[in-house]
């Protein structure tokens, strides 16, 4: 099989798990977690069938292959996913560290069926306390000393 067909194949799966969640009364997202050619990873859509708004297709199958993988990252992976990632799901993506994602539909296409994230884009670049969700730090003395001794331990695990 080609390197072009098998990327077919896993983007199908992922759009095929979409349809799945569609039909689980779920949202209209499916992702699959590749690596060295085989699925470690499927997740689709359970926000309302969970009652958890992180429950999207990209971070359940993140956690789904984390999991099957024994790590709490994907290196050498490849993240195939039936929609342009949302902002919660790229956040999730860049801390799981795959090598590539590829993904079918547009946060544009989504954006039209309801699914609009420009919002959140947008709040991004506005100072914390002008958001629609204000946010304000509560700076106590040991708000940063929690990193020193972090810092300080032999046996931290970066990542």
């Amino acid at each position: 099989m080609s390197e072009h067909s098998e990327r077919t194949a896993f983007m199908q799966e992922a759009i095929d798990l979409a349809f799945r969640s569609i039909r689980e009364e779920g949202g209209p997202f499916g992702c699959v977690v590749v690596k060295d050619n085989k699925v470690v990873g499927r997740g689709y859509n359970k926000v309302t069938s969970t009652n958890d708004p992180t429950a999207h297709a990209e971070v359940v199958a993140i956690r789904d292959a984390c999991r099957n993988l024994d790590d709490f990252q994907l290196t050498d992976c490849e993240i195939y996913t039936s929609c342009e990632p949302c902002p919660m799901c790229l956040g999730a993506i860049f801390w799981a560290r795959p090598r590539k994602v590829y993904f079918a539909a547009s946060r544009h296409d989504a954006a039209k069926a309801g699914f609009d994230d420009a919002l959140i884009y947008e709040e991004f670049k506005r100072e914390h306390h002008l958001r629609q969700i204000p946010a304000e730090q509560l700076n106590l003395p040991d708000s940063a000393r929690v990193f020193d001794t972090w810092t300080s331990l032999q046996s931290r695990i970066n990542y």
